[in-house]
């Protein structure tokens, strides 16, 4: 088995390491890691240097088979189990074949120098993930730490903001942290978003937002039941209160992933990833437009990484990867969706369908005989002018059939 140790490194380079740490890297055969990071390294060192392949990911189990037998040290970022390779490392070779040697992480200097509770700070990784994500974060004074690819992050940061209403936020860039050259600037989102090229940073940062909405901005919170009209939608939606019903009924919880067929506007799927960190949703939906909406109001709500299939079901599904949890809100009356969705759900998954018309309520209380589960007839009322008074007016009533498999 290969012994892998995995050694964080800050700014500060070879000086911050202790001498346990600087003894272990210097007793290694292999040195690994990115170009950045052996720089750290004095040059007197005899393990072999090598750098990171690329793409990383597939290529790793060929290079750790490669080193089998060799003391391996990897040279990574302050901590390698936030955002970092030693996680990677972990999945892939196994807790017991891994030693992980912290240096605090530039999230955790980030709060030290800002003098934020790190527990009450948000943190979130823009490093192969959109930056957009962190849309859905968005609440008046919340305190978000994003960690930086590259130099122009901040402006990207600043830009995103903006489009989503929070211009007025304060933005500080943290550059360089816990080395010679750690510089602190502080930033309006509107300013930096309106002049990127004035302000140069290093590649090395961390970006600090204290989201602050511009008058006017309608904050939205992470509770189902956005309003109907936080989405872009031709009238193809479930509605907010059959939405929030129907979203507590698939039960949301991290990692897992929804097929959310007859998408329309996305509706069901976004609020689905943003209930529940890391929740993925695949949303399906026949019509080129609806689909590209759908693709815009992910984006526009912090989840850009919904998948969309633009197809028909069932033919749409074959190949997807199995789900935790279906919403059929289109679609229902076709035994044959039913039947696929049915056999691709993971045991303990949930099925949600909604039914508006006398056919699809048929197709449901039919199932519900079959399969088990529950039926909930949901009528909703608004409240409208009536001439010089106000009156009810009722929406479509809605069946829901709730199985679990």
């Amino acid at each position: 088995m290969t012994a892998v140790s995995v050694v964080g490194i800050g700014a500060d380079g070879w000086e911050g390491l202790s001498p346990a740490t600087r003894a272990l890297v210097g007793s290694a055969e292999v040195l690994l890691g990115a170009e950045r990071h052996l720089d750290y390294l004095p040059s007197g060192l005899p393990g072999e240097r090598r750098f990171w392949p690329s793409p990383l990911t597939p290529n790793l189990p060929d290079l750790f088979a490669g080193l089998a037998g060799r003391r391996v040290c990897v040279v990574a970022s302050g901590d390698p189990m936030h955002y970092g390779i030693g996680a990677t490392l972990v999945r892939l070779l196994g807790p017991d074949a891994v030693t992980v040697i912290p240096q605090p992480s530039s999230m955790s200097l980030a709060c030290a120098r800002l003098g934020w509770p790190v527990e009450g700070t948000r943190i979130l990784s823009a490093v192969g993930r959109p930056v957009a994500r962190l849309v859905g974060w968005l609440t008046p004074g919340q305190r978000l730490l994003l960690l930086s690819p590259g130099a122009e992050t901040p402006a990207a940061v600043a830009a995103t903001l903006v489009a989503a209403g929070y211009g007025a936020s304060a933005l500080t860039v943290l550059e360089q942290l816990g080395g010679p050259g750690e510089r602190r600037t502080e930033h309006r989102a509107a300013d930096l978003a309106g002049a990127p090229a004035m302000t140069p940073f290093d590649p090395l940062n961390i970006v600090a937002i204290c989201a602050v909405p511009d008058p006017g901005t309608r904050p939205l919170g992470r509770t189902p039941g956005l309003p109907d009209d936080a989405f872009e939608h031709d009238g193809q939606i479930t509605k907010r209160e059959i939405r929030a019903v129907s979203l507590a009924r698939l039960a949301p919880r991290p990692g897992e992933l929804l097929w959310d067929i007859g998408g329309g506007s996305g509706s069901v799927s976004i609020e689905w990833m943003r209930a529940a960190r890391g929740a993925r949703a695949i949303a399906v939906e026949r019509r080129a437009d609806r689909a590209a909406r759908i693709a815009t109001n992910a984006l526009a709500l912090g989840v850009p990484d919904l998948q969309v299939v633009q197809g028909a079901a069932p033919a749409a599904l074959a190949g997807l990867p199995a789900p935790d949890a279906v919403f059929v809100g289109g679609g229902g009356s076709n035994p044959a969706v039913l039947d696929v969705c049915w056999a691709a759900l993971s045991p303990g998954g949930r099925l949600v369908a909604n039914a508006v018309t006398l056919q699809t309520e048929a197709a449901l209380v039919a199932r519900c005989a079959q399969l088990g589960g529950d039926l909930v007839r949901l009528e909703i009322s608004h409240a409208v002018p009536l001439g010089r008074f106000t009156g009810w007016h009722a929406a479509h009533p809605v069946t829901q059939w709730t199985v679990t498999k």
